[in-house]
């Protein structure tokens, strides 16, 4: 993601030229992420948006993995913690946080996170089943495993993410 745009109330990071993000049959393009030092994978057709969110205003009587909202362009996006909602600790420094931005359905979700890593172009046949020792809360949302050199990305299933009967 070279070149980049700007949102208005959020400073968007959006391709505008140059990056083509299209898999074949045979593969699939991830957006990666980390949370806590793990590695996550999410299919870059979901990624909406890419953004270091300005301000984040509360929601009363919200979940506790809902961080609060934001305006992106006019529109009110839910801010959700992805250490919260995998059951980790909260990140102490708050100063660097960036945000995945997914569409479900009609509504947006932006996902809060370390940092973001990469577009990763990778074959079908490299997605493992999860490790039976993977912890239920990440299994529910996991659609795989891969094996890269020195890390497992766990493939992220975003529905079951963004779903709050689950975990």
């Amino acid at each position: 993601m070279n070149q980049l745009t700007q949102a208005r109330d959020s400073r968007a990071l959006t391709p505008v030229s140059g990056t083509s993000a299209l898999s074949t049959v045979d593969e699939q393009v991830f957006v990666t992420i980390y949370v806590e030092k793990q590695l996550f994978g999410i299919q870059v057709e979901r990624v909406q948006d890419i953004l270091i969110p300005e301000k984040i205003a509360r929601i009363p009587l919200a979940p506790p993995e809902v961080a609060g909202a934001i305006n992106l362009r006019g529109r009110i996006v839910t801010v959700i913690e992805v250490r919260k909602r995998l059951g980790l600790r909260a990140k102490k420094d708050k100063t660097n946080i960036m945000c995945v931005t997914i569409e479900q359905g009609n509504e947006l979700y932006s996902m809060m996170v370390d940092s973001v890593g990469n577009v990763l172009n990778l074959p079908l046949s490299r997605i493992e089943p999860n490790p039976t020792t993977m912890d239920p809360r990440w299994r529910s949302v996991s659609n795989g495993v891969v094996r890269l050199d020195g890390e497992l990305m766990v493939v992220m299933d975003v529905d079951a993410f963004l779903s709050f009967n689950a975990a």
